[in-house]
């Protein structure tokens, strides 16, 4: 049986394009093709973001689970408590899938993730060779968001996965987990303008 690695500082570390959905995934009038178990791996992923944020940190998520859905690693986001841009939770999952699984569990392997792959976890996961993608909320909507509340610009590119791996099959967002992710966003940045 798998068994579910927090990663910590210590350790080494169908697609869809964003269509309106019904709110779990799917596209609107259509079953979101997530079961009841990928759900539960994501709200996880959305879980890991909430105690990113307090820790001070983004709140960013992320769950690998196996091909057999067992969760096998999850993650947070630690940029701020690490100093570190580059602690996101889908960077180190992919770190930790080369140091620990076959090629070949790799690719059956999913992410489940609170919000979409930023470029620089995109090409981490390609370069793993890690499967499919399940995110909460979008880029697109994270950019939408950010500058609303005028929060500079980052210094990369916010792009789709699909810009960075157009084989990998991505699945997300999910409204009703986005609205969510939303306010945990806006938490964060409230606290960050008025330290």
């Amino acid at each position: 049986m798998a068994r579910s690695t927090t990663l910590t500082t210590d350790e080494p570390t169908d697609g869809t394009t964003g269509e309106p959905t019904d709110g779990t995934g799917g596209t609107a009038g259509e079953p979101t093709g997530l079961t009841a178990a990928e759900l539960s791996h994501l709200h996880r992923a959305v879980e890991l973001a909430a105690e990113a944020l307090a820790a001070g940190d983004e709140p960013f998520g992320s769950v690998l689970v196996g091909a057999d859905g067992q969760s096998l690693a999850e993650d947070r986001n630690r940029v701020h408590s690490l100093d570190d841009r580059t602690r996101h939770p889908e960077f180190a999952l992919a770190r930790w899938a080369v140091d620990h699984l076959t090629a070949r569990d790799r690719a059956a392997a999913t992410v489940f993730t609170s919000g979409e792959h930023c470029a620089m976890c995109s090409a981490a996961h390609g370069w793993a060779g890690l499967g499919r993608i399940v995110y909460a909320h979008s880029t697109a909507q994270l950019t939408e968001w950010l500058a609303a509340w005028d929060v500079p610009a980052a210094p990369v590119r916010p792009l789709a996965i699909e810009e960075v791996l157009p084989d990998v099959p991505v699945r997300g967002p999910v409204p009703d987990l986005a609205d969510e992710l939303r306010e945990l966003h806006r938490r964060f940045h409230r606290c960050r303008s008025q330290s």
